[in-house]
């Protein structure tokens, strides 16, 4: 028989996806995501164990990373017969993209600021036209 050792979370994973899903990822990416910095690569089926996510997340969430540009994918024959299974692995190192996930947020404050100081501005000049001020 052969050894077969798998990663699975630890609490700091846990505490790094957390962190992911706080600034925005969603909560199956971001479990895949950590899995898979963990490991060199990675079938689907050790993703689902490794990251405790059901088959249909899983699934999912590699289309997205793979959508980003995060990760690469390709078939692996099995044994026999039997369908190929999905490898992946990091394409783009994690400090990288949490590097990309910052600079996305700080993008989105900016404009989020722009837009308050917009409102600021126009609500000023609506609210001297409100009858119950004067």
């Amino acid at each position: 028989m052969r050894d077969k050792s798998m990663s699975v979370f630890d609490q700091n994973e846990e505490i790094v996806a957390n962190l992911l899903c706080n600034i925005g990822l969603k909560r199956n990416m971001a479990k895949a995501l950590v899995y898979l910095a963990n490991v060199e690569e990675s079938v689907s089926r050790s993703i689902e164990l490794g990251a405790g996510l059901r088959q249909p997340e899983v699934s999912i969430a590699m289309r997205e990373l793979r959508g980003r540009g995060w990760i690469d994918e390709w078939e692996q024959k099995k044994e026999g017969k039997g369908r190929p299974l999905k490898c992946y692995r990091l394409s783009v190192p994690l400090c990288d993209i949490i590097d990309t996930l910052e600079k996305s947020k700080k993008l989105e404050v900016q404009r989020d600021e722009e837009s308050i100081a917009m409102l600021r501005t126009l609500s000023s000049s609506v609210g001297s036209k409100n009858p119950s001020t004067q």
